[in-house]
């Protein structure tokens, strides 16, 4: 029996820590949104550790980077404002977040405070996943005052390369047949898991592109670097069969909803959908011994 092409999301929040400290000024009673502004989430100043946790798209266009010292950020940009993070609050928002992508799957990969993976597959109920995608982010958006990136494809590399095209707010799809057009024209260093000092070493063997490193030879790729050379092969081939990492967690409640694409007047239609949607919530009902 063939086995079901997967139906994988990346979901990432823009600007994470930066977005979350002005959703909570705002709800505080502040009037400056700091997202418009020349702005970053740091540590203490007084410290010369201090370093930059996120910054505004207005810091971003002055040069200011994620990671730099507070020092360095300041002297590209004097008139920044340093905001404290609130690892607390942001818990809050990623926990706010993760409710709501529970009601389109259990199968849920907390990758980080700001992202996860969702295994779509048999969770679409006669749906499509680019329209879940844009489902989940209008919703994000609405719900919680924050946006998210989503990545559609059918692995968890694609759909996190994709997440990562351009920003904020956005749906990219990095299927199979895209990898060619979207993926092999980027620089090396955007592929995932290749570290600092590998890319030199694949700049000397005149790989510049995703796509020179796809087209290069995996036994030349394996002695040079041992099983590190093959994986960077495979990814550069959009290759990856590592599965979703989720842990089922007891809901206090099981629900289901989905977006309709046209209004529906005849009963026999919404009976199709109803029923659809009872099948998926008795199947979890079951699951949790509900």
């Amino acid at each position: 029996m063939e086995k079901r092409q997967r139906q994988i999301l990346h979901v990432d929040v823009n600007n994470a820590f930066l977005s979350w400290t002005a959703i909570d000024r705002l709800e505080a009673g502040e009037t400056l949104d700091i997202r418009n502004i020349e702005a970053v989430i740091g540590g203490d100043e007084s410290k010369r550790s201090g370093i930059v946790l996120a910054k505004s798209i207005k810091a971003k266009k002055k040069g200011v980077t994620t990671g730099e010292t507070l020092y360095q950020a300041r002297l590209k940009c004097p008139n920044l404002q340093v905001f404290k993070g609130e690892y607390k609050s942001y818990l809050k928002h990623s926990n706010d977040l993760y409710k709501i992508l529970l009601e389109y799957t259990d199968k849920i990969e907390r990758f980080s405070i700001d992202e996860c993976f969702l295994d779509m597959t048999g969770y679409l109920i006669g749906d499509t996943l680019i329209n879940k995608a844009y489902e989940i982010k209008k919703r994000v958006k609405e719900e919680l005052g924050f946006t998210v990136n989503v990545g559609v494809a059918h692995n968890k590399l694609l759909a996190k390369m994709a997440s990562d095209f351009t920003k904020p707010d956005r749906v990219h799809t990095l299927y199979e047949n895209e990898i060619p057009s979207k993926m092999w024209t980027l620089n090396v260093s955007e592929l995932l898991m290749l570290g600092r000092k590998t890319i030199p070493k694949l700049s000397n063997m005149r790989i510049r592109t995703i796509g020179d490193l796809a087209k290069t030879d995996k036994e030349l790729l394996s002695k040079k670097f041992g099983k590190h050379g093959i994986m960077m092969w495979e990814y550069a081939n959009g290759i990856d069969n590592s599965e979703v990492q989720y842990k089922f967690e007891n809901p206090k409640g099981i629900g289901n909803s989905t977006t309709l694409p046209v209004d529906i007047t005849e009963i026999s239609k919404l009976e199709e959908v109803l029923l659809a949607l009872t099948e998926q919530v008795t199947y979890r009902l079951r699951k949790y011994n509900m």
